[in-house]
């Protein structure tokens, strides 16, 4: 592979050509060193590392994220109610005799174990408003993370 550069067509003596080259074209030529590149390829071997692991780790955040709305809209829909859930309401989940229950019944009106509080958005999706502190989802589905 050459690196040519260009050189003036309308030199006046060859010898000036010589100056364009990119390699030394006598013995008495400066000598030509090629950088140690070692230091800039680490600092950014370093750089590059800590910005991909940063972003892995924003991605399986995400992704645990991700799955767990999934695996919350899985328990609520696979529920026991017998009404048809209103658009930004707020629902509350029980387990009653081991079956999951979604009531309007606040928890502090109905001594069940409480679950968690939800409300339906407009996607269909439901929202996790709150959670009973002693409710583990991870746990409950098996996938532990």
């Amino acid at each position: 592979m050459t690196h040519d550069l260009p050189v003036p067509e309308n030199a006046a003596n060859p010898e000036a050509r010589t100056n364009f080259l990119a390699y030394p074209s006598s013995r008495l030529g400066a000598k030509i060193v090629p950088q140690d590149l070692t230091s800039f390829k680490s600092r950014g071997i370093g750089k590059v590392e800590r910005e991909l692991q940063q972003e892995l780790v924003e991605l399986r955040e995400r992704y645990l994220a991700v799955i767990d709305s999934f695996n919350w809209n899985k328990l609520v829909y696979e529920a026991h109610y017998r009404f048809e859930p209103v658009i930004g309401e707020r629902y509350h989940l029980y387990e009653v005799n081991g079956v999951h229950t979604l009531s309007m019944i606040a928890p502090e009106e109905w001594h069940q174990r409480w679950v968690g509080s939800f409300r339906l958005n407009s996607d269909a999706r439901w929202e996790v408003v709150k959670t009973a502190p002693d409710f583990d989802l991870r746990a409950w589905t098996g996938s532990e993370a």
